[in-house]
């Protein structure tokens, strides 16, 4: 019997299945089975399932018990294709791969349907209509001509197996969901944020902190209103453009500091206030629903309840069930290791090498032993901090690790010339991507003055800039960024390949960071299957190298006390 077979919901209802041969075609007769769960369920020697998308598939399974070994995403395929030939943005549907090949119309993707707070999520989504199997295996062996046609179709090959092993993990998550404790997170909102208000009005210490900026103006201001804040402090003689921290924090004023006080908290109750508890939390887990790949780096994204920005505050209520630990790892300096691996770069690989602290490593050879200038030379290398302090570091840098600093340059003039820009496996950045700040934030780098005095301001989120400069700063950074996505990838396939016999579920998953829930006994058979993943994961990704890839890893009960 062969291991590799292909499946396709019907539309009359039921499901379609064919075994497969070597070569990808049909290696026996396409059968009807009435029922979705039965027909993965009865044929337990095979190993990889190809289908149209794990989105469509995979929660039907999982709701019913059913779980895979590994999957063919005809879907996830396509968009990492399309990405490589030039063509991101179009299509991306099944459907539309085949018109495509079959030289009709295209027709566009169907919308994306949005989250609902409360509901399971993807099970009760309307599914698009199924496309046959014959027709489907048909958009799948194109899909293997195309990838042998690329420039490293191992590569290819093994990103797509790795974004597919993504949905999969995605699906499994949104499925168990993180422990999370409603009480508890109620108890830190009042604490936070003091008693609310019948009639739906700001809590307590909203309410005081709006006072104290009032009287800081000696008028009333709101606070929450960008432009009522702006005008106050143009009426006092101070010019601001915005109110963002960093701004602000410029600014010898009294309003300052509980402004910035009520800022961080209004974003809490906003963002993860009593009305997020209720949308968001059910039956002791957090659901965000997440989506593998979800950006142009292959970063993931959630489809609702901002589970990717928790603040540490709110991860109180992150806790695990009784008799089961957290166990919540980090990677260690993940960007500048990826770099290391992805350059070549014969210093930098030494020093990756160690499972020490890189910067400080990096500080000893180039920085006089200066560790924090040694991580903004490095975070700016691949951010783009290239002007002012930045530009004496990168010097200081480049004479050190000649080849690192050199591929981050060629992979940001690629971007300025709109030439495609391409990860270590080949996930592609296309010539005019949109530009974010969201790498530089994290990486606690400010923008530029350039930047800041940039008609374009290439990092307002979502602004699609056509400015050379903003494309090769983003440019700079996907290559790397890209690469440390598909790096997690295979990490996460590899844990989750070893938790497979075991009571432990990987329930969270954020850029560098990975949390499983275990039960206590089995919390140091997983630290362990962390530690020999992110080897596997480097193998695989970047082959033999130097560079080691270690976690910070912590058994807790509750979240917050990872850090």
């Amino acid at each position: 019997m062969t291991d590799r077979w292909a499946l396709a919901p019907a539309e009359e209802g039921g499901v379609d299945v064919a075994p497969l041969g070597p070569d990808g075609l049909p290696a026996g007769p396409v059968r009807r089975e009435p029922d979705l769960a039965e027909a993965v369920r009865s044929r337990p020697g095979v190993r990889r399932w190809v289908w149209r998308s794990t989105t469509e598939v995979y929660p039907r399974l999982l709701a019913t018990g059913v779980r895979v070994e590994r999957v063919y995403d005809i879907e996830a395929a396509e968009t990492l294709l399309l990405g490589h030939e030039g063509r991101y943005g179009e299509p991306r549907a099944a459907a539309a791969a085949l018109a495509r090949l079959r030289g009709g119309p295209v027709p566009p993707d169907p919308p994306q349907r949005q989250a609902e707070p409360g509901a399971q999520p993807s099970l009760f989504e309307p599914q698009s209509v199924p496309l046959p199997l014959a027709d489907l295996l048909a958009v799948y062996a194109e899909q293997q001509r195309r990838t042998g046609a690329t420039a490293h179709p191992d590569r290819m090959r093994l990103l797509t197996a790795a974004e597919s092993a993504g949905m999969l993990v995605a699906a499994e998550m949104n499925h168990a969901g993180l422990p999370w404790r409603a009480d508890v997170h109620r108890a830190v909102l009042h604490d936070l944020l003091g008693e609310r208000y019948a009639g739906g009005g700001e809590p307590r210490r909203l309410a005081e902190l709006a006072d104290e900026v009032s009287a800081a103006f000696g008028r009333r201001v709101r606070p929450d209103l960008p432009a009522d804040v702006v005008k106050a402090f143009a009426q006092a003689g101070i010019k601001v453009s915005s109110t963002r921290r960093w701004e602000l924090e410029s600014v010898d004023h009294p309003a300052v500091e509980p402004l910035i006080e009520y800022k961080k908290l209004y974003r809490i109750r906003v963002a993860h206030g009593w009305s997020w508890l209720q949308d968001w939390v059910r039956d002791g887990r957090f659901r965000p629903e997440f989506h593998a790949g979800g950006t142009v780096t292959g970063r993931w994204v959630t489809n609702g309840g901002g589970a990717l920005q928790i603040p540490k505050v709110i991860r109180r209520a992150a806790v695990a069930d009784p008799g089961w630990r957290l166990v919540v790892a980090d990677a260690d300096q993940m960007e500048p290791r990826v770099l290391a691996a992805i350059s070549r770069d014969p210093g930098l690989m030494e020093v990756a090498g160690r499972e020490t602290d890189l910067y400080q490593a990096v500080s000893d050879r180039a920085f006089s032993g200066d560790r924090a200038q040694a991580k903004l030379a490095v975070l700016g290398a691949v951010y783009g901090q290239t002007s002012g302090d930045g530009l004496k570091n990168l010097a200081a840098l480049r004479r050190r690790f000649p080849k690192a600093v050199a591929y981050v340059d060629e992979a940001a003039r690629a971007g300025e010339e709109g030439r495609l820009v391409r990860t270590w496996l080949g996930r592609t950045c296309p010539p005019a991507a949109r530009t974010t700040d969201d790498a530089v934030e994290e990486a606690g780098i400010p923008p530029t003055e350039e930047d800041r005095a940039s008609d374009t301001r290439p990092w307002t989120p979502g602004y699609a800039s056509t400015d050379a400069r903003a494309r090769g700063r983003f440019a700079r950074n996907f290559v790397v960024q890209g690469s440390a996505a598909d790096w997690t990838l295979l990490l996460l396939a590899a844990l989750r390949r070893t938790l497979g016999g075991m009571a432990a579920e990987l329930v969270f998953f954020q850029h560098d960071e990975v949390i499983v829930h275990c039960p206590e006994a089995e919390a140091a058979t997983v630290v362990e299957a962390i530690r020999q993943a992110a080897e596997l994961a480097g193998r695989l990704t970047f082959g033999r190298t130097l560079v080691r890839f270690p976690f910070t890893t912590a058994v807790v009960e509750c979240y917050a006390d990872a850090k």
